[in-house]
């Protein structure tokens, strides 16, 4: 990784931050709780891949109609994540793959 694609995706990352500062006050909560659940439990790709700008997307839409955030996703914000990652592998998903190529390799 080159300090130009350090800087570009700093560049983006602001951007993004920027959109998620224009939201509604409501949204921007939400959005920040779905960012913590994701950054912990969520998908690799998670910091480079498409799915936290979608977010963003979703949300200026809606409160664009006017909708509130929990008409969007519901009240359960950790279900409506569990969703959206229910097929990216993950870094639990990784490191029980990790743990499940050691095993049998052991001898007493």
């Amino acid at each position: 990784m080159s300090i130009q694609d350090i800087v570009e995706g700093k560049k983006q990352w602001r951007a993004h931050m920027a959109r998620v500062k224009a939201l509604p006050p409501d949204y921007r909560i939400v959005y920040k709780e779905m960012q913590k659940y994701l950054f912990k439990v969520g998908p690799v790709d998670l910091p480079t891949g498409p799915l936290l700008p979608e977010i963003v997307d979703f949300f200026e839409e809606g409160a664009a109609t006017g909708k509130g955030v929990l008409e969007l996703i519901g009240t359960d914000v950790a279900a409506f994540c569990d969703d959206l990652i229910k097929d990216s592998p993950t870094y639990a998903d990784v490191y029980q793959e990790s743990l499940g190529r050691g095993s049998g390799t052991a001898t007493k």
